[in-house]
């Protein structure tokens, strides 16, 4: 039975000693680093007194040289001690009749082997049935200490001591609850706090547990918090009690009287009852539903229990002889399994969750208790080891885990985990210097839905719309139900305001799509809030206000549509929204689009030698638009495959134009953005163009940035060299401000190199502009391509430019862009005039 359980299995081995002229202080801070509730004061290796955590409030804290006083001066002697072999019952009865907190445990010797205090008993003893049918308010400390935090350490010592409480109450100067321990006062013995009052001394918060709780769940909390007391409340909330470990075990003292005399008759029907008490153990090990396996001491398996094969698989006959590594499942490493067996070895029990696997090769999870059986000389002759299958029980708690993070109708994060990933975006996004944004979404008119077709339908809508809404995502942006029809949006690492507006727009249009749910159409809208990380704020709490409000203004100004919480970023954005919406308008239509030409002159004849095409745009409300203003903004949406096919069409056009009208044009060149020129079909487009408008071979050609062709050197190649077929001049623009890399040069078929603007305009001012100016002009000439000089605007310049191999000039100094008609009067000729 438990009560015969020996004080050796249970007692603390570890032993804190020192020296009677050790100082109390320094005693105290050893005690406070290992955790020991008691120090062992020993003369020539016999212990002659000791210092326990109660002794701490017999110190006097006002006069601090009390604590420097030797420890054999203030220590409790003689020690009181007890067998290794007395029964953890009679122990108990030694600790309540003696007022003892502290016995020292000896061998037959009186050696001393270890110290055995009340929190090992209430933690070994077995109380678990008592512990289970009683509640707190039945063992609590009823009238609890209760210290002001005005008082000094000194004072709070002296009143625990003259109340006999091991613990106070403290009531701190902010209205919160805290406790102050002997253990603390051992603490405060080892490094002096002076003047210091308790409140500031005490430990917070105070840890509570509820008047009408079983007495097993104060314990385990004790435990897991590894405290020794906790604060009682009642169903108000006040603190109406204390329980600590000393609590819990003066409740069970009665048990222990009645064990013991049990244990006494027991003892004399010892020899008639032991047959009845085996097979009585037999049937208990039968119909338990804990699986047991009894090994020898090689860890054989002798026996196993039903409950065993239940689990397993495996029947007695199969798994005599063997050792339980036939379960192993390979999740546990060697460390796993020497770290069991070296508790094993030290302390005689091993607790602990081992993933194993059924005879059928399921994996499950068992918690497992093994421990080692002595012999009467004390060799380990048996291993016991109980287990239960815990799978279902985890599986719960990780659904449990999943309920308080996951929205159970959607399965989507919901907003406590939300603010969590949104706390560690943020962050993120402060040490990278990025951007994150907030998108606070509500549907419209959703309580309409629920009013008329059911609340079935209205979940039925919210699962549609949240599949809707992920899949206008991307991968890493986390998509929350706050609750109701509303939902947040964090968007993470974002660059440009505009790329979050584009994701509003494309999840409003998605919403915005009919629904069809139990045969029933219908639609419904939304309206969203954008709130951004700096702009509009740098903590969880609001950033998400902040897009709520930027939402309720997109409610209260027409519904369906989004907001930005700043109004000035809010008109930027609807700036940009509309000239993108008149952009999109006119690559649809062509209205508004027209052609600039700049004419490249000859440096040294004077005569045009070709020219540039220059789209340019005007709209009826919004007048000129700047082509720096619209050029990236179709880069950005898309539209500039659109624009630069009507661009080619309209420069093919005006050509063949000019060309029945009798003149003789240039040859002029379009520029090409990266997606156009990385069509798969812009060669057979370039060649529909000349078929089209019947142009002569080379008529047409093409401006690239530098930049597209770098990395993509040898997909290039085949794609130049279709043009090149055509007769298509290819020509380098903006060349020397990107990553030049001179072998393309030699490499692809081009034929012209654009110096650009920024160089020529500092000609004769920067030698680095000169040297790279001499650098290109002297490659261009060896490789036998043209060099154009852009962005020439002064005599100056063109004189500078007089001492490098230069073919044509391009700038206001001797053309501005001009439209067709203008370009034809002043500088096209009749065919045959001249070239």
């Amino acid at each position: 039975m438990t009560q015969e359980l020996p004080v050796e299995r249970i007692m603390n081995t570890g032993l804190l000693t020192c020296a009677p002229e050790t100082p109390l202080c320094e005693a105290a801070a050893r005690m406070a680093e290992r955790r020991f509730s008691a120090m062992l004061v020993v003369r020539a290796g016999q212990p002659v007194g000791i210092w326990t955590e109660h002794d701490s409030l017999f110190v006097d804290f006002a006069h601090p040289e009390q604590v420097e006083r030797p420890i054999e001066a203030v220590m409790s002697h003689p020690v009181v001690t007890i067998h290794r072999s007395t029964p953890v019952g009679e122990a108990a009865l030694r600790f309540s009749t003696g007022q003892r907190r502290h016995l020292l445990v000896v061998d037959d010797d009186g050696g001393p082997l270890g110290l055995l205090s009340q929190t090992d008993m209430a933690l070994n003893q077995g109380l678990e049935p008592y512990l289970r049918l009683r509640e707190v308010g039945g063992a609590m400390r009823k009238r609890p200490l209760l210290l002001s935090g005005e008082l000094s350490l000194g004072e709070a010592a002296q009143r625990m001591r003259r109340s006999g409480c091991d613990a106070a109450v403290v009531t701190c100067r902010d209205g919160e609850l805290g406790i102050l321990t002997e253990r603390d006062l051992v603490r405060f013995v080892a490094r002096h706090p002076g003047a210091t009052a308790a409140g500031e001394l005490a430990s917070r918060p105070l840890l509570t547990v509820g008047v009408d709780e079983a007495l097993i769940h104060a314990r385990d909390l004790l435990i897991d918090r590894r405290v020794r007391h906790l604060g009682v409340l009642d169903g108000a909330g006040e603190v109406v009690g204390l329980l600590g470990f000393q609590e819990l075990l003066a409740g069970a003292e009665h048990l222990y009287l009645e064990d013991l005399r049990e244990a006494l008759e027991q003892r004399d029907q010892a020899l008639a009852q032991s047959r009845r008490n085996l097979q009585l153990a037999e049937r208990v090990i039968d119909s338990s539903l804990e699986g047991i396996i009894i090994t020898d001491a090689r860890t054989r398996i002798e026996f196993v229990n039903p409950a065993f094969t239940h689990l397993t698989g495996y029947s007695l006959e199969e798994a005599t002889g063997r050792t339980p590594a036939m379960l192993s499942s390979g999740r546990h490493g060697p460390d796993f399994y020497q770290r069991m067996w070296q508790a094993l070895q030290e302390h005689g029990y091993w607790r602990g969750e081992v993933w194993n696997r059924r005879k059928n090769g399921q994996l499950y999870l068992e918690l497992l208790t093994i421990t080692a059986i002595r012999d009467d000389q004390g060799e380990i002759s048996n291993y016991a080891a109980l287990f239960s299958d815990i799978t279902n029980i985890r599986e719960n708690e990780e659904q449990v885990r999943r309920l308080a993070y996951y929205d159970p109708l959607t399965r989507m994060p919901n907003r406590r985990l939300l603010e969590d990933r949104l706390e560690l975006a943020i962050r993120h996004a402060r040490r990278h210097r990025q951007r994150l944004a907030v998108i606070f979404l509500d549907l419209d008119h959703f309580k309409q839905v629920n009013d008329a077709l059911g609340h079935a339908v209205g979940d039925e809508l919210l699962l549609k719309v949240s599949q809707r809404l992920r899949g206008q995502l991307r991968e890493d942006d986390t998509l929350a139900r706050q609750g109701g029809d509303e939902f947040i949006v964090l968007l993470n690492e974002v660059e440009e305001v505009e790329e979050v507006t584009r994701v509003a727009r494309r999840l409003v249009e998605s919403v915005s799509s009919p629904f069809e749910i139990g045969g029933q159409v219908f639609r419904v809208g939304c309206s969203l809030g954008i709130s951004l990380y700096p702009d509009d704020g740098d903590r969880v709490e609001t950033l998400v206000r902040q897009a709520d409000s930027a939402m309720y203004r997109a409610k209260q100004e027409g519904r369906n549509t989004y907001r930005l919480f700043r109004a000035e970023m809010h008109r930027e954005d609807r700036g940009r929204l509309e000239l993108e919406t008149a952009l999109r308008n006119t690559a649809e239509t062509g209205e508004g689009l027209g052609v600039h030409y700049q004419p490249l002159i000859d440096r040294d004849s004077g005569e045009v030698q070709g020219a540039e095409a220059l789209l340019r745009w005007h709209h009826p409300t919004l007048g000129h638009v700047s082509p720096g203003d619209f050029i990236p903004l179709a880069e950005r949406s898309g539209l500039i495959l659109p624009l630069g096919e009507r661009l080619m069409h309209l420069v093919a056009a005006q050509l063949r134009d000019w060309l029945a009208a009798g003149l003789a044009p240039p040859r002029v060149a379009v520029n090409l953005s990266a997606r156009q020129f990385w069509q798969s079909d812009l060669v057979a487009q370039m060649r529909g163009l000349y078929a089209t408008y019947a142009l002569p071979p080379g008529q047409l050609g093409v401006e690239l940035t530098e930049s597209i062709l770098l990395d993509k050197q040898q997909e290039a190649i085949h794609t130049l060299t279709g043009l090149r077929e055509l007769g298509c001049r290819i020509a380098i623009d903006d060349f020397g401000t990107g990553y030049s890399s001179l072998s393309y040069l030699q490499e692809l078929p081009v034929t012209t190199l654009k110096i650009d603007r920024s160089f020529i305009q500092k000609l004769g001012e920067s030698r680095g502009s000169s040297a790279i100016v001499a650098a290109v002009t002297g490659l261009a000439k060896e490789l036998g391509l043209r060099v154009v000089a852009e962005g020439v605007e002064t005599e100056a310049q063109l004189q500078a430019l007089s001492r490098y191999h230069v073919n044509l000039i391009q700038g206001y100094l001797t053309g501005r862009p001009v439209e067709a008609t203008t370009f034809a009067e002043r500088y096209l000729l009749r065919a045959g005039t001249s070239s």
